[in-house]
């Protein structure tokens, strides 16, 4: 039986590059503490005003334009941020009315970085069904309304000196603010053409015994203010060790359990997709697996972690560039808050 695969990928950043020696003028860093821990050279960031359903649309003008496509032939959309415009309505009907397809249904996934593997079971459930035939699949981010930056004097619209007070509070969190950057990517998929191909399996996975190890502590609904919080608790907390070893003790396990489901060998898979986290993590797990470098393609250096994005972001670029043939087997495998993780299989 043939699964759903990809007919049509675009991607979207705002603005220009934020580099890493740009960051120092807003905090205790620079290229040489960024780029060995991470991999990440620079970023982009939304403007004031501008949210995830705005980046998501050109992306998928380009996913639309690449799969020869009509807007009119989706008919469901899966929109993956953790960084919606509102707490609500999510993000997915807004994207829809701004693509032109108002009243196609829009659903609104929250599995973060680990958004693709979940976004791939989910739409192949929906066309295998019959509920779809084509769907848009988007991974958007806006992180940064989490950042603590002092933005006129980062984005250079004043010469001003940072305060003291605003570069502690920065440097207090640039273990986090540094990694995160903001784009979309976008996945047109329908059923493939041909037997065996497509979607063959996935195996995914949440456990909130350690929703802690990477979260956000305000917006609480648990309040009667629900945001009613300390100063600082907008910003991503991250206890990066505990999630450096969930990375990569978790998706190797995953990784493995997929192929064993799909009935497939890892020397028979061509690339690794990963998400875009930290480059030390991506490393790791390709080490456990014993896989060869050239298999886990990086572009983390120029977009930072575009969480929901970096998947989707990564696709296009392979498709585009002609790494991506008819016929290649892929894994996409990532890790997010939750946690949330899992990798998928598919054929081109």
């Amino acid at each position: 039986m043939p699964g759903t695969t990809i007919i049509g990928s675009g991607r979207f950043f705002p603005g220009t590059p934020v580099t890493n020696d740009q960051l120092s003028k807003v905090m205790d860093t620079n290229d040489e503490w960024i780029r060995p821990r991470s991999g990440i050279a620079q970023r982009h960031y939304v403007e004031e005003g501008q949210g995830v359903s705005d980046l998501a649309v050109p992306a998928a003008l380009q996913a639309l334009e690449s799969a020869s496509v009509d807007r009119a032939e989706i008919d469901y959309i899966i929109f993956a941020t953790m960084t919606p415009e509102h707490v609500f309505p999510g993000s997915g009907a807004l994207f829809g009315a701004k693509l032109g397809i108002p009243g196609v249904p829009a659903l609104d996934i929250r599995q973060q970085c680990a958004a693709m593997p979940f976004s791939l079971q989910l739409a192949d459930g929906l066309i295998g069904s019959g509920a779809a035939r084509t769907v848009m699949i988007v991974g958007a981010e806006a992180h940064a309304g989490f950042m603590p930056y002092a933005w006129d004097v980062l984005l250079g619209t004043s010469d001003r000196e940072v305060t003291p007070e605003e570069y502690e509070f920065a440097t207090k969190h640039r273990g986090t603010a540094v990694l995160f950057g903001d784009g979309a990517g976008a996945l047109v998929v329908r059923k493939s053409p041909h037997a065996g191909h497509g979607f063959l399996a996935a195996a995914n996975h949440s456990d909130g015994r350690v929703a802690d190890q990477i979260w956000v502590p305000g917006g609480m609904f648990t309040k009667r203010h629900y945001w009613d919080a300390v100063a600082d608790s907008h910003v991503p907390t991250m206890k990066g060790k505990d999630l450096f070893k969930s990375a990569v003790t978790l998706l190797p396990k995953a990784v493995r359990e997929v192929c064993e489901k799909a009935g497939v060998t890892l020397d028979q898979i061509d690339w690794f997709v990963a998400h875009q986290a930290n480059d030390r993590i991506n490393a790791s797990v390709r080490q456990s697996l014993g896989v060869p470098e050239a298999k886990v393609p990086s572009n983390i250096a120029n977009y930072g972690n575009t969480s929901a994005g970096t998947i989707p972001i990564l696709v296009d670029e392979m498709r585009r560039d002609g790494r991506l043939e008819e016929g290649h087997l892929i894994c996409f495998l990532a890790l997010g808050a939750g946690l949330n993780w899992g990798a998928a299989l598919m054929r081109l």
